[in-house]
């Protein structure tokens, strides 16, 4: 039996899209109604998040450095891959669309991305002393440049590994992976979760967000890692840290591109899995199922530049238009972790959404 003491409480950070600012949010309303999480769980984005608020001490430090001007030009900087047209990008998207084999062949996430992404990624230093240890999760590759494009047949192609403190990751020692189940099928995960304790901070954050076709793999101390997205939810994990988990409602996936790539690379259904995830446990979840009609216009959305034959990323035309827009994901964050914090800890999802589409209703109201 593990004698590693638990954390108390467990916020996961669960990524999505460029929308970093709502994390600080939710971060924040816990923090106000006197929940404060004493273990962030980062995945994808979300660990850019997290990485700030281990670094700085309080709630506007925080969003101020989410809305530098550094920030503002790091984004700038991303720019299209070389070898990513428009047109090869929406065969493949095409080929996997129509292909039902679950991670049929070894993907090239050395080579088949749309964008490079600077070797640096400006996050202040990490605090000595902060008030909340940072896990972050990624996927280890588990082949090289020299097997991509065999047959996987039942090869598992990925590892999911948890970087953080050693209490976290003795608590995590040996922890089964959540596709271990046979139930999942003959997907692309390794059945047992990895740790390491080496991985600085910095590194993880840059790592995380390491999305299939959208970035190529990270590289650091001679291994390979795509970003959370190996376990995007990942509650079980949550639950093996901590007494109590504080999590995410979130939207679905899109049938066109992402549920086709996850198949492709996973071998996985990212609905299944959020289905999988919402019949569990948790003690709070934020409702964020509603973010892309309540923000509408992200930070950064991809453009088609037909001109050069590239997809780019665009972002706001200027930096103060980027901070209005940090902002209001803050304000969206903050307004969705209050309404979560404030209820009763017991219900389903489902019950949780009606609960605040009422309020939400009966606010209008008045």
């Amino acid at each position: 039996m593990n004698s590693t003491p638990k954390y108390r409480r467990c916020m996961v950070f669960a990524g999505g899209g460029f929308r970093f600012g709502i994390y600080l949010g939710l971060y924040a309303a816990a923090r106000d109604a006197g929940r404060a999480p004493d273990v962030l769980l980062a995945t994808c984005g979300g660990a850019i998040a997290a990485a700030l608020v281990q670094a700085l001490p309080d709630d506007a430090q925080r969003k101020a450095w989410l809305s530098s001007p550094q920030m503002y030009q790091f984004w700038g900087s991303l720019q299209p891959a070389p070898q990513a047209s428009i047109t090869k990008a929406l065969l493949g998207a095409a080929r996997r669309k129509w292909s039902r084999q679950p991670a049929p062949v070894v993907p090239d996430l050395f080579h088949d991305y749309l964008f490079e992404v600077p070797p640096v990624l400006p996050l202040p230093l990490v605090a000595t002393v902060s008030e909340v240890d940072v896990v972050t999760i990624g996927g280890k590759l588990l082949f090289g440049p020299a097997d991509v494009g065999q047959a996987r047949g039942s090869r598992k192609l990925f590892a999911q590994t948890v970087f953080g403190p050693p209490r976290a990751a003795a608590l995590a020692q040996g922890m089964p992976s959540p596709f271990a189940d046979p139930g999942w099928g003959a997907h692309a995960v390794a059945d047992t979760v990895l740790t390491d304790t080496t991985l600085p901070l910095e590194q993880a954050a840059r790592m995380s967000i390491t999305d299939f076709y959208y970035f190529p793999s990270h590289r650091f101390a001679g291994a390979h890692y795509i970003g959370g997205v190996v376990d995007l939810f990942p509650i079980e994990l949550a639950h093996r840290l901590a007494d109590a988990v504080m999590i995410e409602f979130k939207e679905s996936f899109d049938q066109t591109f992402s549920i086709p790539a996850w198949r492709a690379v996973l071998g996985l259904d990212g609905n299944q899995r959020l289905r999988q995830v919402n019949g569990q446990p948790a003690d709070v979840w934020f409702d964020t199922s509603d973010v892309t009609a309540a923000l509408p216009v992200e930070q950064i959305h991809k453009r088609l530049d037909w001109h050069r034959n590239r997809i780019t990323l665009a972002l706001p035309t200027d930096h103060a238009t980027y901070v209005r827009y940090i902002d209001a994901q803050w304000q969206y964050g903050y307004q969705r972790g209050l309404e979560a914090l404030q209820r009763p800890a017991s219900g389903s999802p489902a019950r949780m959404r009606n609960v605040d589409r009422y309020n939400r209703a009966q606010a209008c109201a008045f």
